[in-house]
C-alpha cells in the first residue's frame, strides 16, 4: 500500500487528468511550490495537500483506509474469543490426554504454517491474489458515485494488484493465527488457575518408551527457556491415570503444556508475522515519479532563470481583432458576474453596426457548471448567432475553462468573440481562493494568459475604446 502522502498524491494526479475541479487551483500552487525548497517527493506531498485545502481528498482516503483496518481487527478479535473458547470446551475434563490436547491445539496450525512455507519459496515472484482484492475490495466498503470517491476506489483497487501484497496477505494471516493461539493460551492459564488437571497418555500403536522418547524431544525447547518438563518418573507414572496425580507432575506436564503452544505455536507465528512485515516493507509500493504527469510538474520546478544578458525577448502572443457580424447576438459570462449591466454594451458599441435595440442581444446569463454548458450547446444549435463572452480577470485559463471555451467555439455557428472584463470595485461576495484582492499587476497577467489562449485558439478579442 502506498504511504498517506503517496496516496493524495495520487489521488491528485488521478483527478487532475480527468479535469476535476478543486477547491484551490493546481496551477497557482505549482507556481508557488517553484520558489520553495524541498526534494521533488516533499514538494509533490506539499502540493497534493495544497491543492486538498478543504482536506476532502484526505477524509474519503481515510474513510477507506479507517474501514479495511477496522475489518481486520474485529475479525482479530473474533479468531481471539472463538480460540478462547474452544480450548474451554476442549478441557473440560479434569484428566487431559496431553498427547490429543497437544494435536487439538497444534496440529492444524503446524499443517498450515508448513503450507505457507513451502508455498512462500515457491511462489515467490508471485502477484497479490486476486481473491483477497475481492475479498477487501474498497468498492463493497464505500459507495458513492462522485469522481473523488470513483478515483479513490480505483486506487485502492490498483494498489491490491501489486506485487507487494501478498506479503500483506501473508502478514494479515499470520495475525488471525496469533490471535487464535493468544485465545488459547488465554484460556490454558486460565483453566490451569481455577481447576486442578491431571495428564495421562496412552496408545495402541507406539510403545511405552517411543512415547517417553518424544515427550523428552517435545520438551527439550521449552525446558531450554525455562518451562518445567516432565522428567523420566513422572511419565511413566502418567501413563492412563484416570484420578488425580500428585500436583507436582500435574505442574511439570502443564508447564510443557503451555510451553509446547509457546515455543511451537506462537513464536514461530510471530516470527512470520514479523517476516512477512519487513517484506511487505521491502516490496511496498511507492510513489512512481517518472510518470509523465510528475515528469512534467518536475521539470517546470527544475526551470533555470535565463540570464538577462544572453535573453532574446520573444513578443508575447496576441489576440486577433474581434470582427463584429451584423445580426442578433448571444451575450454570456463565463464563471464569473460582472460588477456591470449591459457589460456588453461597451464591446458592441464600437463596431459599425450600431446596436441600440436590445431586442438584437439575447442575455444568456452566467456559464459555470455542467447543466449551463448543457443549455448553452442546445441553443446554439438551433440558434445561429455570433456569441460574445464575456471573461471575468479572476477567470484561469486553466485546463477546464479553456474546455468550456472550445466548447462553445465548436457549437457556436456564426463564430465566438470575447470581451476581457476586469473588477475595480472589489466586492465581497466576488471573492475567490484563488485571486484574492489580486493586485494590478497579476490582472496584467492574467490578461496576457487569455490573450496568449484566445491566439493559438483564433478566437476575436472584442476592442473596447477607454
Amino acid at each position: 500500500m502506498l504511504s498517506p502522502q503517496d496516496q493524495l498524491t495520487e489521488l491528485v494526479r488521478a483527478l487532475e487528468t480527468d479535469q476535476h475541479v478543486f477547491a484551490t487551483d493546481p496551477l497557482l500552487i505549482t507556481e508557488k511550490l517553484q520558489s520553495e525548497d524541498g526534494t521533488p517527493i516533499q514538494k509533490l506531498h506539499r502540493r497534493a495537500s495544497r491543492i486538498d485545502s478543504n482536506g476532502a481528498l484526505a477524509r474519503v482516503l481515510g474513510k477507506i483506509d479507517g474501514r479495511i483496518k477496522g475489518i481486520m481487527i474485529v475479525m482479530s478479535v473474533v479468531w481471539c474469543i472463538s480460540g478462547f473458547l474452544g480450548l474451554f470446551t476442549l478441557l473440560q475434563s479434569n484428566v487431559v490426554n496431553f498427547f490429543y490436547v497437544l494435536v487439538c491445539l497444534l496440529g492444524f496450525h503446524t499443517i498450515m504454517l508448513g503450507g505457507w512455507l513451502v508455498m512462500t519459496l515457491i511462489n515467490r515472484d508471485q502477484q497479490a491474489p486476486s481473491w483477497f482484492a475481492s475479498f477487501v475490495s474498497p468498492s463493497y466498503l464505500i459507495r458513492g458515485k462522485d469522481d473523488v470517491t470513483k478515483a479513490a476506489v480505483d486506487l485502492y483497487e490498483r494498489q491490491l494488484q501489486h506485487s507487494g501484497m501478498r506479503w500483506y496477505l501473508g502478514r494479515f494471516s499470520h495475525q488471525l493465527w496469533l490471535a487464535t493461539l493468544t485465545g488459547m493460551l488465554l484460556a490454558i492459564i486460565f483453566l490451569l488457575i481455577v481447576r486442578q488437571y491431571s495428564f495421562s497418555w496412552e496408545s495402541t500403536l507406539l510403545s511405552d518408551q517411543a512415547l517417553v522418547s518424544l515427550t523428552q524431544i517435545l520438551g527439550w525447547l521449552p525446558g531450554m527457556v525455562g518451562f518445567d518438563v516432565p522428567d523420566s518418573t513422572a511419565i511413566a507414572q502418567s501413563r492412563l491415570v484416570t484420578e488425580a496425580m500428585p500436583l507436582s507432575v500435574a505442574r511439570q506436564w502443564a508447564g510443557l503444556l503451555v510451553g509446547s503452544l509457546l515455543m511451537y505455536g506462537i513464536v514461530p507465528r510471530a516470527i512470520a508475522w514479523v517476516f512477512c512485515a519487513l517484506m511487505f516493507r521491502r516490496k511496498k509500493m511507492r510513489l512512481d515519479i517518472k510518470q509523465p504527469y510528475y515528469q512534467k510538474i518536475i521539470n517546470f520546478w527544475q526551470r533555470q532563470v535565463v540570464d538577462a544578458d544572453d535573453f532574446t525577448e520573444v513578443p508575447a502572443p496576441v489576440a486577433p481583432k474581434a470582427a463584429v457580424s451584423a445580426g442578433k447576438k448571444l451575450v454570456a459570462l463565463l464563471e464569473y458576474p460582472s460588477n456591470q449591466d449591459n457589460w456588453w454594451q461597451s464591446g458592441l458599441d464600437g463596431s459599425h453596426h450600431g446596436f441600440q435595440q436590445s431586442s438584437e442581444v439575447e442575455d444568456f446569463g452566467i456559464v459555470d457548471d455542467r447543466d449551463d454548458m448543457a443549455r448553452l450547446k442546445h441553443y446554439l444549435d438551433e440558434h445561429p448567432v455570433q456569441v460574445l463572452l464575456g471573461i471575468h480577470s479572476k477567470a484561469l485559463p486553466d485546463r477546464g475553462t479553456l474546455r468550456k471555451l472550445d466548447q462553445i467555439a465548436a457549437h457556436a455557428k456564426d463564430g465566438l468573440i470575447v470581451q476581457l472584463l476586469s473588477d475595480t470595485t472589489p466586492s465581497a461576495g466576488l471573492t475567490d481562493a484563488r485571486t484574492d484582492d489580486e493586485p494590478v499587476d497579476k490582472q496584467a497577467v492574467r490578461y496576457q494568459q487569455w490573450q496568449t489562449a484566445l491566439s493559438a485558439r483564433k478566437i476575436g478579442l472584442v476592442d473596447i475604446d477607454s
